[in-house]
């Protein structure tokens, strides 16, 4: 029988390349864009003049609507969603367990009298009632306290999503428990952004009356691999972990970075238009495409949006990239590192602030006062990364994202912040230009003109430190170490709280200086240069690859840790409780909770991946290699067997003993890794328990690997059932 590897290759030859006819019909961008989206124009053709003011209060405000308003926007909701062919309806949520979850149910019901009608009231769109026990919950609710609310998120416009031949009606809501406490991520993210709002708000109006809103903007940049299906169903490290788990590095890798920006393969492209077309009905604003660092992987970025809406985007992107691959029987790879030996994948969060008066926070202005106002988030940035680096840390922390953190390819595990040369040069002139305070005679620097150091060519073209994991790219942060797999809300609602909650406590310092008579600017400076003073050991301009930083970062007194089950407990310190019960994102249960579902969570994965590598070693590998041992063994005992000496025999004695080795090492540590995980699956503790699923089991999986690796380079090709990287790889 062929085996599944052979049989893909030949039919890689049959694959169709054409692009779609649909796909050539020079359709414009804005021709589609959001046409599957309840938002803007169409909002407003479908309610009521009253509904309509009602709904865009609450999405400004975030004030309730009313059982009536509801009602009425539900009616009009279900008008337009019919008229397009819809016939299901779904709350669309983000549960914990790092992908969304819908429920369909139709618009179609009997009444008493048997009548059949097609009904969408107020309650419905509003509220259902999925099963939280069913979800990570982290013991929030057992299995007989089943009940859990979706609720209904204003701010997030609903969508059709078009699948086969049916389309549904997608309602972003968030999801709790019972007893009110967030079981997703869009619960606790959306209690940041109004923490954010408020706290940059009352610092804004130290410089700009007007502003009334700030809100928290994102891009991100999506990494991802290609593979062809058939290849990909041929390896069951790729179907069952989406990472191969062995495999031989190929002659060629990235060495000559050929790929990177290069051509796109035609293949590829067909599939990224489709995606894109998809993408743009749904109302995502993607803008770039372009090949990455190692062969087969590209990435995708959009134009910036308010993070809520920027996080449900990608959450949804990555489901309809998904499913549109398997129309064009790709694999799409989303994990951070499906190959060993090439770059793995990230997902770089853009972020920035902008009020409604139309100012970017993070972008030097053209007056003294503007650049004094960008240099006070700037700098209380730059303080909330310093003093908040674990749970940043924490909130990348994934057991995919350890193979890539620090691999000299991503940021490392080490929290910094990279400035630029020009801004790095503005905070050493406010720490260094008075002793302790600011007075009258120093009233010059409150007029710092910042383009003497940065011109406004450097706004779009600032210095981009690859290495670090925090970097400012000229008017954004860009938060570099998050996941290709992750969810950003994890990142984005840690990094607008610690945010919020430095400005709050900026303020109150400030208005203290202001009570006792210091002028407003003086006190705003004096109390910049203290955070400046008090932060700079995060600040880092040079090789965060390097082993030199970490030697450095370990005489700052930085943290490295490098390790999931041991970044998490970041989470529940007594300093991360005091933080988000003060500012309101989570309550003391809630952190718990999360703390046990992400520690869960490792050791199932970590769990399962060393399930799917004793199982290919025991009953793919070893059979390969005992088969042509015992091809070899024939031949040296029939050359012998006519009467040629060792001599003659040398070359196949030496590989035959190699492959004997190899065995024999595979067969022990796969025994020996099943032992290991019989004692740690009966620790009870769980932050114990995937300590040790990370100390005393992975280190199998590098072992395993290794000797894998080499039994593939010595076994007859025609007898490796597995798809080797040079085929996954470059074989479109």
């Amino acid at each position: 029988m062929q085996s599944l590897r052979f049989t893909a290759l030949e039919g890689l030859s049959g694959v169709d390349l054409k692009i779609k006819p649909e796909q050539l019909n020079g359709t414009k961008i804005t021709e589609v864009f959001g046409s599957n989206v309840f938002a803007g124009k169409v909002v407003r053709e479908n309610l009521s003049d009253e509904a309509y003011k009602s709904l865009m209060n609450s999405i400004k405000s975030g004030t309730k609507i009313d059982r009536k308003m509801s009602e009425q926007i539900a009616s009009g909701l279900k008008q337009w969603a019919m008229k397009k062919g819809v016939t299901h309806y779904t709350h669309w949520f983000q549960p914990l367990t790092g992908t969304t979850a819908e429920k369909h149910d139709s618009f179609f019901t009997l009444k008493g009298d048997g009548s059949a009608l097609e009904t969408f009231d107020g309650d419905a769109l509003v509220q259902q009632e999925p099963d939280a026990s069913s979800f990570p919950n982290g013991g929030l609710r057992a299995t007989f306290e089943a009940r859990g609310y979706t609720a209904w998120d204003p701010s997030s416009p609903p969508f059709i999503l078009e699948q086969g031949q049916g389309k549904t009606l997608c309602i972003p809501t968030i999801f709790v428990a019972y007893t009110g406490e967030s079981l997703d991520y869009k619960a606790p993210l959306l209690k940041a952004l109004s923490a954010i709002d408020k706290a940059a708000v009352d610092v804004c109006n130290y410089f700009d009356k007007n502003v009334t809103k700030v809100t928290a903007t994102l891009g991100w940049e999506q990494e991802y691999f290609l593979v062809d299906e058939s290849l990909a169903n041929a390896r069951p490290d790729l179907v069952m972990c989406g990472r191969t788990v062995v495999g031989h590095a190929p002659s060629k890798g990235q060495q000559l970075e050929d790929h990177y920006f290069g051509s796109i393969p035609e293949r590829a492209y067909a599939f990224m238009r489709d995606f894109e077309m998809e993408s743009y009905k749904l109302g995502i604003p993607l803008r770039t495409r372009h090949n990455e660092v190692a062969p087969s992987q590209f990435e995708c970025a959009p134009i910036f949006e308010e993070v809520n809406i920027a996080v449900d985007h990608n959450s949804l992107l990555m489901d309809v990239m998904t499913k549109v691959g398997k129309r064009h029987k790709l694999r799409v790879l989303l994990h951070e590192k499906p190959f060993a030996g090439v770059n793995g994948s990230g997902k770089h969060n853009n972020w920035s602030l902008a009020t409604d008066t139309g100012v970017n926070l993070l972008a030097p202005g053209k007056t003294p006062k503007t650049n004094l106002m960008f240099l006070t988030f700037f700098v209380n940035t730059i303080k909330a990364v310093h003093d908040y680096a674990d749970l940043l840390r924490a909130s990348i922390a994934s057991p995919s994202n350890d193979f890539r953190l620090g691999a000299n390819e991503a940021p490392p595990a080490i929290i910094s912040v990279f400035s630029g040369k020009y801004l790095y040069d503005v905070l050493q002139e406010v720490k260094t230009r008075v002793n302790n305070k600011f007075d009258e005679q120093d009233e010059a620097i409150l007029k710092l003109d910042l383009h003497r150091h940065i011109p406004e060519l450097m706004l779009d073209n600032t210095d981009r430190n690859r290495t670090s994991p925090f970097a400012f790219t000229g008017n954004k942060f860009e938060f570099r170490a998050v996941g290709s797999s992750a969810n950003c809300a994890s990142a984005m609602t840690v990094l607008n709280t610690i945010v919020a909650k430095t400005l709050a406590t900026f303020k109150v310092e400030v208005d203290a200086l202001i009570e006792k008579g210091e002028k407003k600017e003086i006190a705003i400076m004096q109390t910049l240069r203290k955070y400046i003073v008090d932060s700079e050991k995060v600040l880092f301009e040079g090789d965060g690859y390097s082993e030199e930083w970490e030697k450095e970062a370990e005489k700052r007194g930085l943290a490295n840790v490098k390790t999931t089950p041991k970044a998490l407990d970041a989470y529940v310190t007594e300093k991360s409780t005091k933080l988000f019960t003060e500012v309101g994102i989570y309550n003391e249960k809630e952190l718990h909770a999360r703390h046990e579902i992400l520690l869960e969570d490792y050791v199932k994965k970590v769990q399962i991946e060393a399930r799917v590598i004793g199982d290919l070693a025991t009953n793919t590998i070893l059979p390969s290699a005992i088969t042509y041992l015992n091809t070899l063994i024939t031949n040296i005992n029939g050359l012998k067997g006519i009467g040629l000496g060792d001599s003659a025999v040398k070359a196949q004695t030496q590989i035959a003993s190699k492959i004997a080795e190899h065995i024999n090492v595979i067969s022990e540590n796969v025994q020996a890794m099943i032992e290991a995980r019989k004692v740690a699956n009966k620790v009870t503790d769980s932050r114990q328990k995937a300590i040790d699923y990370c100390d005393k089991i992975k280190p199998y999986f590098d072992v395993i690997r290794y000797h894998a690796d080499k039994l593939e380079f010595l076994v007859d090709d025609k007898q490796w059932s597995l798809p080797k990287y040079r085929e996954l790889l470059f074989l479109r």
